[in-house]
């Protein structure tokens, strides 16, 4: 059995963990072993915390025997992306700038998981402060694809999705700023629930977008994730933007069924766009397995996906510049390439472009009210399959819109799930739901998986093989399309901000710049002084 544990979802190893059927300590071991064998491949974890599992795993065992089990994640492992604050153990956001960086508290969400007996096996991969990736010019080389080593895992939770599909870890805390959790659970084979806006603090949590950010939980079946985030939602003072509301059994209402459920289909994101033709056909699929289960399905719109991405960036990109400002003033150079492509045009966004997009941010929750009063969910697409590492571009960030970005703006629930595979790499499908109905999101996803067995795959990994080299090809900053006079004033709206770049660091910052005034124009339309920015605006429970 021991050479099975690997694949225990958490339901199943709570089980008989609290039946009295499997060790904490054994499980912890078991995982631990499979860390050591196939870490050199994935590069999933920073820091792996053995010492302290094996402590922990000891104390779960001596509670549970002694009669004092807490409930399902009592003596389960997991692990945290590592902008996660953990008391004494290096958080490092990924970057040089916090390679010594030590915490005295834990993050909220880290210490309720501890709280409920939950063990620490370590510190999880991310792009640079959430933010860039991936990058090869970092202290920590980025995650490798379980599925393919030469491909990518996804946006800033990488380690996680990694160490997910690769049964490292049965769960993981991921965050989501604009499709982070879900992105790497497409790409991987995994699930990642994007919680209700203000459900799950963010306390002790290294900020990357004051208004987007979300922490939530990622595994490798929705029903893991349900138990997850019964442990960790809740208000929590600490975090200014935690809402107050009663939680609900999410675990509980899993399995009430989706007969007369009410589904938008969101098909615009994947018809019409550019698509792997496996993954529309996955899409296809899914609407008759929904059908089956007695859904009621039907188009239904929103709009441009290039609006929610103008405002979510502004807004976004303005917030992350503000947080590092005073390092992106004296030590750029510590920065990696991707980070600084991502957050150096932010420079250039006005107080005006800020109140402009905000205001846009509200336009938009709004006009999504509609589809939630039509409809108990939205079904859309997700990511897949994962491209290679090397085909990375840092100006992506700027040109694609993505389709994970409506649900960080809108502020309601989104899950990924698999949905299929391409190129022998995971597809990913995508469930929205109306703002603090996380329940029924998990429960669309959880009927689907019943009759499906995507889920239940397993990545091809062999001990012993060597990690292929990868290097990153065309990824050099290019000057952007700009007049002399625009030119002139992007670099000295620099200056102004007290950024002292060198050459690179200037090509980087003229790379993106056309774009980040582009996107500033747009969201400069004609609006009534009375209009007010979604700052003005709360969440309705």
């Amino acid at each position: 059995m021991t050479d099975d544990l690997h694949l225990l979802t958490l339901a199943e190893a709570a089980k008989l963990i609290g039946a009295r059927k499997l060790s904490p300590v054994e499980y912890t071991d078991a995982l631990l072993e499979r860390i050591d064998t196939f870490e050199p491949q994935l590069n999933a974890f920073i820091t792996c915390t053995a010492e302290l599992a094996r402590a922990q795993a000891r104390q779960a065992q001596a509670e549970i025997t002694g009669g004092r089990y807490r409930g399902p994640l009592h003596g389960i492992p997991f692990a945290l992306k590592d902008i996660y604050n953990t008391k004494g153990i290096l958080t490092s956001a990924g970057s040089k700038v916090c390679s010594n960086n030590i915490p005295d508290d834990d993050a909220a969400a880290a210490r309720r998981l501890y709280d409920a007996g939950a063990v620490l096996l370590g510190k999880l991969q991310t792009h640079e402060f959430a933010k860039g990736g991936p990058s090869f010019d970092l202290p920590w080389p980025p995650a490798r694809n379980p599925w393919n080593l030469e491909h990518f895992t996804g946006s800033s939770s990488s380690g996680s999705g990694a160490a997910l599909a690769a049964g490292l870890v049965p769960v993981s805390l991921g965050t989501d700023t604009g499709g982070s959790i879900r992105h790497p659970a497409s790409y991987c084979g995994v699930v990642g629930l994007k919680p209700t806006t203000g459900l799950v603090s963010r306390s002790g949590v290294i900020p990357n977008s004051f208004t987007f950010d979300h922490c939530g939980p990622m595994a490798r079946t929705v029903e893991d994730c349900a138990i997850i985030l019964q442990a960790i939602a809740g208000h929590d003072p600490h975090d200014a933007g935690s809402a107050v509301t009663e939680i609900p059994d999410y675990r509980a209402g899993l399995d009430t069924g989706l007969s007369g459920l009410r589904i938008g289909v969101l098909s615009q994101y994947w018809k019409g766009v550019p698509t792997h033709p496996a993954l529309e056909r996955a899409m296809e699929a899914a609407i008759t397995v929904f059908e089956k289960l007695g859904a009621r399905l039907e188009d239904c719109h929103t709009g441009p996906l290039q609006d929610t991405h103008d405002l979510k960036l502004i807004i976004a990109e303005s917030e992350i510049f503000s947080v590092h400002h005073d390092n992106l003033k004296s030590r750029p150079g510590d920065f990696g390439r991707d980070f600084l492509g991502r957050v150096l045009p932010a420079c250039l966004f006005q107080a005006s472009d800020y109140v402009q997009a905000s205001r846009e941010h509200r336009r938009v929750i709004a006009e999504t009210q509609p589809l939630y009063d039509k409809y108990d969910v939205l079904l859309t697409v997700g990511y897949g399959p994962a491209p290679r590492l090397d085909a990375h571009k840092t100006i992506g960030h700027w040109q694609k819109p993505s389709v994970f970005t409506v649900a960080n703006v809108t502020g309601g629930p989104a899950l990924v799930l698999p949905v299929g595979y391409g190129d022998g790499l995971p597809l990913g499908m995508q469930i929205i739901g109306r703002p603090f109905d996380d329940a029924t999101v998990l429960r669309v996803g959880h009927a689907y998986q019943r009759v499906t067995d995507w889920h239940l795959r397993q990545p091809p990994l062999v001990a012993g093989t060597p990690q292929p080299a990868v290097t990153l090809k065309g990824n050099e900053p290019v000057e952007g399309d700009l007049d002399a006079r625009t030119r002139d004033f992007v670099l000295s709206t620099a200056r102004r901000r007290g950024l002292e770049l060198d050459d690179y660091q200037t090509r980087i910052l003229l790379e993106g710049a056309p774009y980040a005034l582009a996107m500033a124009q747009r969201l400069h339309k004609p609006r009534n002084r009375m209009d007010q920015p979604a700052l003005a605006f709360r969440l309705s429970v």
